[in-house]
């Protein structure tokens, strides 16, 4: 159980990274998440079913999340719909695509050969393996990424756009980078839940975007907001892997499985609720040695 919940909270990881992206650097609410994260699960485990190499089979999950992002900012940035609108219009169109692509509301992945079992370890190291091998990627990845002059200009595109534009950044395709490589890892993520859990569901995606944010907030009420880009990403892991023994927790309690999209947004609001009490009981507070 520890080490399932160790890998749950790696994969759920790999969500708030991709949610990351967008909420904290571009301070762009998007809904696409709940349409991408399904999408890719749908993706990966029809493809699974169907013969393809599980590694490729994820891979190209990633890529249908890239698609999502991809429209979800063409409608923003160049069909000037309000951001939330182009992500729950992307959201809602992903449901039809997964019933297109399953043929059927859930797909199972009975008896198909699943990323982890390409692995030499047990059953649960498998996951555990997985799970961190994956998030280190990204977390590399993105590192990397934010680091180059283009990932520079994606950060102040998001710090100012204004000011942003008077440098000559194109901050219309900074904005829809942004989208399609992060709806790409969000995807990813689906995809590797979907393949941990044994299937797919086009209601996969529901409230997802509620986990991903208590990973990304849980992990900033934890620590120092003067982080690295580094510790701010490892942060986000942290505060996943924490998020899901706190849902261990809830189950062991004895609480109703159905109450969980309930739990995870109170622990948001919670999480959210705590800086703004540490400034008001702690205002005009004095350390004295």
């Amino acid at each position: 159980m520890l080490l399932s919940t160790i890998s749950q909270g790696f994969l759920w990881a790999i969500l708030g990274l991709g949610i990351f992206m967008t909420f904290r650097i571009l301070d762009f609410p998007d809904m696409t998440t709940e349409g991408s994260f399904p999408l890719g699960g749908a993706v990966a485990v029809t493809l699974i079913t169907q013969g393809t190499n599980p590694l490729l089979a994820t891979l190209l999950a990633a890529l249908s999340g890239c698609l999502a992002g991809l429209v979800t900012g063409l409608l923003y940035t160049k069909g000037k719909i309000p951001t939330l609108l182009s992500g729950i219009l992307v959201m809602t169109s992903c449901h039809s695509i997964m019933l297109m692509i399953m043929g059927r509301a859930n797909l199972g992945l009975l008896n198909a050969s699943k990323l982890q079992d390409l692995l030499l370890f047990s059953d649960a190291t498998n996951l555990i393996v997985l799970g961190l091998v994956f998030v280190t990627l990204v977390v590399a990845a993105m590192i990397f990424f934010l680091n180059t002059r283009l990932g520079q200009a994606y950060i102040a595109t998001g710090d100012n756009r204004d000011m942003a534009e008077s440098f000559g950044i194109n901050t219309d395709n900074m904005e829809l980078m942004g989208l399609i490589l992060s709806n790409g890892v969000i995807a990813l993520s689906g995809a590797l839940i979907s393949q941990q859990d044994g299937y797919a569901d086009v209601s996969k995606g529901i409230g997802v975007i509620v986990i991903g944010l208590a990973s990304i907030i849980i992990g900033e009420v934890l620590f120092s907001t003067n982080l690295t880009l580094l510790e701010r990403l490892l942060a986000i892991v942290i505060g996943s892997v924490l998020y899901q023994f706190l849902i261990l927790a809830v189950i062991s309690l004895g609480f109703k499985t159905n109450y969980l999209k309930l739990f995870s947004a109170l622990v948001l609001a919670i999480c959210l609720i705590i800086p703004q009490l540490k400034k008001k009981f702690f205002k005009g507070v004095k350390l004295t040695r």
